[in-house]
């Protein structure tokens, strides 16, 4: 089965339904917007914002314009994308996909751009999950079901991060559900398995979370680098 699909076929753009929404000046949501398919035809136009993080999350358009913090986001996903990818070196399962890369679930009416997320080789195969191709920009979105998906919270998406796509990334099928919080003491790493259609937590172990996914326990360390400032790591055990 083909692994890469097309994109949403649009139909010509309705009358505007709402006023232009503007964000602090700096983002502007169209009036044409008001669904999943044209939320996905605007977030691959050139008039889609780069900066911020907007979603569309079954029926609600979130949108955050802040900047990315540094040790408690920025470092946290790093450390995770590293240790990941870092595992995937010597192990031919799947292909890790950082941050910035739009995933699409219809049945979920979901469009959001994950911190992080996994897929099999296999479930590209069966065609759970496909790159769409827009034919001018290459791929610029993967539509369907990922493994895992990865979320580091902050503190303008802990509702976002911890209730909406925590309900949402079940209804799409996702298995594991990796959920981080480096802003409080101790860190928070959590890996929801998905069973009977919702996410359940684990008990850990000093701090660590299997995966049956990747087949691995994982765990967050901290630490503090030589200017003083926190460090994280991710330690990861057979």
């Amino acid at each position: 089965m083909s692994t890469i699909s097309a994109p949403f076929v649009f139909s010509p753009v309705p009358p505007p339904r709402h006023p232009s929404v503007i964000v602090q000046d700096r983002i502007a949501i169209p009036p044409w917007v008001d669904d999943l398919a044209s939320f996905c035809r605007w977030a691959v136009t050139p008039d889609f914002p780069t900066e911020g993080h907007i979603s569309y999350l079954a029926s609600e358009i979130w949108v955050d314009p802040s900047t990315e913090e540094f040790l408690t986001h920025n470092q946290v996903k790093a450390a995770f994308s590293f240790a990941i990818m870092s595992l995937l070196q010597g192990n031919a399962l799947g292909r890790f996909v950082p941050d910035r890369m739009l995933l699409v679930n219809k049945e979920a009416e979901l469009s959001t751009e994950p911190d992080g997320l996994f897929y099999t080789w296999e479930t590209m195969r069966s065609g759970k999950l496909r790159l769409v191709d827009t034919t001018t920009e290459g791929f610029l979105q993967l539509d369907g079901t990922p493994d895992l998906v990865l979320e580091i919270v902050s503190k303008n998406s802990v509702r976002k991060d911890t209730v909406r796509l925590r309900d949402l990334y079940a209804k799409a099928g996702i298995d594991e559900y990796w959920l981080v919080d480096a802003r409080i003491e101790p860190a928070m790493f959590d890996i929801l398995q998905l069973k009977q259609g919702s996410y359940q937590e684990q008990s850990a172990e000093e701090g660590w979370q299997i995966s049956a996914v990747v087949n691995h326990s994982f765990r967050i360390a901290k630490g503090i680098d030589p200017l003083g400032q926190p460090q994280f790591s991710v330690e990861v055990r057979v």
